[in-house]
């Protein structure tokens, strides 16, 4: 239930500033800069040796004074590579580089797994799992079934964990009224994702998803070196289709919705309030209480993740959603 309680914690964090660790960065994710920089501000010198020019793209689009998350501040980094850190924190205004993950624990209310491997994350998480730390975990949560039958086991012990994708929160995304009855009923939708379907895969599915609600029922690969095309049904009867093309990097973001009436494309714009939406709703459910989406919608998001990997790998088999579930027991 998305209004359920996930923990009595947060009572005691609606009184303070909310104080975060980004903890870990991976090659191809600049996360801990943009991330953290939306929450505390920047420092542009320090952001221009950023070696993410994106980030540096569309951070330096806000108005510098206006970027903040009030009520909460990333106070500690740690990353793969010893050397990143202070890069981050001098960028991002961190004030605290740890030497190992754990040693934030009982110093923040809450961290971040700031890495986009979803067979790497029930590692990065469980130290703060077991100390009862809320998480928030970078989009995919996991791309395994033992993975994400561990999160499953964690969620039902009432341990506090967040994942999406900013492509939930891109407001360009979303339909007005006027969108919905100019379109009629929905029958395909495409969505668009560079780099692999593994680590981006949930960025052009989760675009879709609040379009749709719960509901994908199977999912067949279409695969060759470049890439994947992946087909997928819903209860809705509504047909998606999503490509996960390794270098269309220009293309990323991309929807278009076809319906009975008429047809409407949509684009990712505007990245830094993608982002900062997806923040509040972490900084907000640790306040409240209250989650911004079901749980078991996520695990659902998972599941046709995983059955896209298990349709490539058995060339091109259209995989049941619910035989994962199965699998998950």
């Amino acid at each position: 239930m998305s209004g359920q309680q996930p923990s009595t914690h947060h009572s005691q964090l609606r009184s303070h500033e909310l104080r975060l660790a980004m903890l870990g960065m991976i090659e191809g994710n600049g996360h801990p800069y943009s991330w953290s920089g939306i929450v505390n501000g920047y420092n542009p010198e320090e952001m221009a040796k950023c070696p993410y020019a994106g980030i540096i793209a569309y951070m330096s689009k806000q108005p510098l004074e206006a970027i903040r998350i009030p009520g909460a501040r990333v106070t500690h980094i740690w990353t793969d590579d010893p050397a990143d850190a202070p890069k981050v924190a001098a960028a991002s205004l961190i004030k605290h580089v740890v030497s190992q993950p754990e040693d934030v624990i009982g110093h923040v209310d809450a961290v971040v797994i700031a890495t986009d491997d979803g067979n790497d994350h029930v590692r990065r998480a469980r130290p703060f799992i077991d100390a009862g730390l809320p998480i928030f975990i970078d989009k995919p949560m996991a791309t395994n079934i033992a993975d994400l039958r561990q999160f499953v086991q964690w969620h039902r012990e009432g341990k506090v964990m967040l994942s999406t994708s900013g492509m939930r929160y891109a407001p360009e995304l979303r339909l007005n009224d006027d969108q919905r009855t100019q379109l009629g009923e929905l029958r395909w939708i495409t969505s668009f994702t560079c780099k692999t379907w593994e680590r981006y895969g949930i960025h052009a599915l989760e675009a879709v998803e609040p379009l749709l609600g719960p509901g994908f029922l199977t999912v067949q690969a279409h695969s060759d070196a470049g890439g994947d095309v992946m087909h997928l049904t819903h209860r809705s009867g509504v047909k998606i289709t999503i490509g996960a093309l390794h270098d269309a990097y220009g293309s990323f973001g991309a929807v278009h919705l076809y319906g009975t009436k008429s047809d409407l494309a949509l684009k990712l714009t505007d990245t830094y309030h993608a982002f900062r939406g997806q923040l509040v709703a972490f900084i907000d459910m640790l306040r409240t209480g209250e989650r911004p989406l079901p749980f078991d919608e996520t695990v659902e998001l998972m599941a046709v993740i995983i059955a896209g990997i298990r349709s490539r790998a058995e060339n091109g088999r259209a995989v049941a959603i619910a035989e994962i579930f199965t699998d998950l027991g």
